[in-house]
C-alpha cells in the first residue's frame, strides 16, 4: 500500500469515526445516561452536541486538504451547467426549507435559553411541504451538493463515506421516530421514500394533516 492510499484511507477512517461518534451522541441510549447523570445540565446537552460537531469537521476537512488531489472526473459543458443549478437548487430548498424548522431548538439555544431539564424528543410529529415528498429532505440535498461537484480522489473518499453515514444516520435516525411516533410514523415510512424523490410515492396535504393528526397516534 502507498502512502498516497494510506492518507487516503485515514481521511476514510476518520469520516468513519465522526459518523460514529455523531450518533452515538445523538442515541437516546446516550442521552438518557447523560440525563441521568447531570440533569441538571440536560439543557445544555443539543447545543454542545451542535458546537462539538461542527469543530470535529475542522481537522476533517483540514487533512482532506493536505492530502495531494487527483483528479477522477470534472463536469463540463451543458453537463457543467446542470450541475451548478442543481447544487444552487440543493442549497435554495436546504435554505427555504428552515422556515418550516424550530431553528432555535435544533440548535439548542432556546433549550440553554430556558434551562430546559427534559430531554429535546418530545416534539409532536409534523410532516413540512417537502417531507411530503422525502424524509430526510437535508440528507438528499447534501447528496445532490456532494455528488455534482468535481470529483478528486479525496473528495471521492469523502463522498462515500459521507453518503454512507447518511443512508445509516438515516436508518438509526428513523428507530428513534419509530420509538416516539409508532405506528404514524411506520405508515409514514410506507408511503414517502426515504432519500430520492418519486412521483408515484408521495403525501397530498390533506393526507399529511390526516397523518399527524393526535387522533392517528396508535395506542
Amino acid at each position: 500500500m502507498t502512502s498516497h492510499s494510506i492518507e487516503l484511507l485515514v481521511l476514510a477512517l476518520a469520516w468513519l469515526a465522526y459518523g460514529a461518534l455523531h450518533s452515538l451522541l445523538a442515541s437516546l441510549d446516550c442521552k438518557a445516561w447523560f440525563q441521568a447523570r447531570w440533569p441538571q445540565h440536560v439543557y445544555a446537552y443539543r447545543v454542545a452536541f451542535n458546537v462539538l460537531a461542527i469543530v470535529l469537521l475542522f481537522p476533517i476537512l483540514a487533512l482532506e486538504q493536505s492530502i495531494d488531489a487527483m483528479p477522477l472526473w470534472s463536469w463540463s459543458g451543458v453537463i457543467k451547467v446542470i450541475t451548478l443549478s442543481l447544487m444552487l437548487a440543493a442549497v435554495a430548498g436546504f435554505i427555504w426549507s428552515t422556515r418550516y424548522y424550530d431553528m432555535s431548538h435544533f440548535m439548542g439555544i432556546r433549550q440553554w435559553r430556558n434551562k430546559e431539564s427534559t430531554s429535546d424528543d418530545d416534539a409532536a410529529f409534523t410532516i413540512s411541504p417537502l417531507h411530503r415528498f422525502v424524509r430526510h429532505p437535508w440528507y438528499a440535498f447534501a447528496l445532490v451538493i456532494l455528488w455534482v461537484r468535481d470529483v478528486e480522489n479525496t473528495t471521492l473518499a469523502t463522498n462515500l463515506m459521507v453518503s454512507g453515514y447518511f443512508i445509516i444516520g438515516a436508518r438509526l435516525e428513523e428507530n428513534k421516530l419509530v420509538i416516539q411516533f409508532g405506528e404514524r410514523y411506520r405508515e409514514y415510512q410506507r408511503r414517502v421514500p426515504a432519500l430520492v424523490p418519486r412521483p408515484w410515492r408521495y403525501l397530498t396535504p390533506t393526507e399529511a394533516s390526516n397523518l399527524t393528526a393526535p387522533s392517528t397516534a396508535a395506542t
